[in-house]
């Protein structure tokens, strides 16, 4: 972590400044008591944080067995958030997520419907093995996510603010499973991929976790503060040259006359505006965390991945040559380091 803030531009607010400045001590402690946590994951950690703090919500891609359900118990715990798990099975139903009315009888006997809620209605949900649910289920979560409400039985009922959903997928185990539609993988800022742990990080697990003492996620910030640090993410300005970098990026990674050759002919489609605006919020969020007030370039080519990636689609011709999204985002991101 930076030990201060780079020197901000004479017209920018003091407010701003100031605001950011002990928004960053904050985060940083939140980062510290999350690391005292989840070992060997820095990388994941500070992408979950960046998706929290733009606003959005996360696909977590990992096999079982790399603390992804333990990094968003301790997410919750850390920033003051109510936090609730869900594991998807073919058998939920989207009631078991939303909640549903029941039939309540008065003492008089006169009868009536009561809505209990289920358990979305909190401020981070773990949505674990999303693509194990019912695409009817998927979609009732997914749409809740956008509209940040619930309509049962012709009423609304808003979600608690924040709202966020952290959601997990195993990429190898596929039997039983219903893949995410391209509309509703949209709806995730970003797609973070939970990798194995070094050999160090790892050493560390076995002698931190196997012991009598553990160590135990401790509040640092609070639901309002967090609130607080999305609005700011939002007011903290961004150049010209890298709001004209992530329209290169997104746009040259769509089929048609703005893509790149050698790359936009082997995708059946890319990035909409969605992806730019995700862009827009995530490399703000990894600038505040990383101690600076404006983003660079360099946010944008390190987000670019986990942004991108699950709006992008390979061509049959494509994945029979062997190519990869990862590998053409590379591409398309060495174009901007130039």
């Amino acid at each position: 972590m930076t030990a201060g803030i780079a020197q901000a531009p004479t017209a920018l607010d003091d407010a701003i400044v100031r605001s950011a400045e002990a928004t960053l001590e904050t985060v940083g402690r939140a980062r510290e008591a999350i690391h005292a946590v989840i070992f060997g994951q820095e990388k994941v950690v500070d992408l979950t944080l960046i998706t929290l703090l733009a606003g959005g919500h996360g696909l977590l891609v990992g096999v079982p067995g790399l603390a992804k359900t333990k990094l968003v118990e301790t997410l919750g715990t850390v920033l003051g958030l109510d936090a609730r798990r869900v594991q998807f099975t073919p058998d939920l139903m989207p009631s078991d997520i939303l909640g549903s009315e029941i039939l309540d009888e008065a003492p008089d006997r006169r009868r009536s419907f009561r809505f209990v809620k289920g358990p979305i209605f909190t401020q981070l949900l773990m949505a674990d093995e999303i693509n194990r649910a019912s695409p009817r289920t998927q979609s009732a979560l997914l749409q809740a996510m956008q509209e940040h409400h619930v309509s049962v039985a012709g009423e609304r009922h808003d979600l608690p603010e924040p709202f966020h959903v952290l959601a997990t997928q195993n990429p190898i185990e596929q039997e039983g499973t219903y893949p995410l539609p391209e509309a509703q993988l949209d709806r995730f800022l970003l797609e973070i991929d939970v990798d194995y742990p070094d050999r160090t990080a790892e050493r560390r697990i076995l002698i931190e976790t196997t012991g009598v003492d553990s160590h135990d996620a401790v509040a640092v910030m609070s639901a309002d503060a967090l609130r607080n640090a999305q609005r700011l993410v939002r007011r903290l300005p961004v150049g010209d040259s890298v709001i004209e970098a992530i329209l290169d990026l997104v746009r040259s990674a769509r089929p048609g006359d703005d893509g790149v050759a050698g790359v936009t002919d082997k995708l059946l489609w890319g990035p909409g505006p969605r992806a730019s605006q995700a862009l827009m919020l995530a490399v703000r969020a990894r600038a505040l965390i990383e101690g600076r007030i404006a983003p660079s370039i360099d946010d944008v080519i390190a987000l670019a991945e986990p942004v991108l990636k699950h709006r992008m689609a390979l061509s049959f011709s494509a994945r029979a040559d062997g190519e990869t999204i990862p590998s053409l985002i590379g591409r398309l991101t060495a174009r901007l380091a130039r």
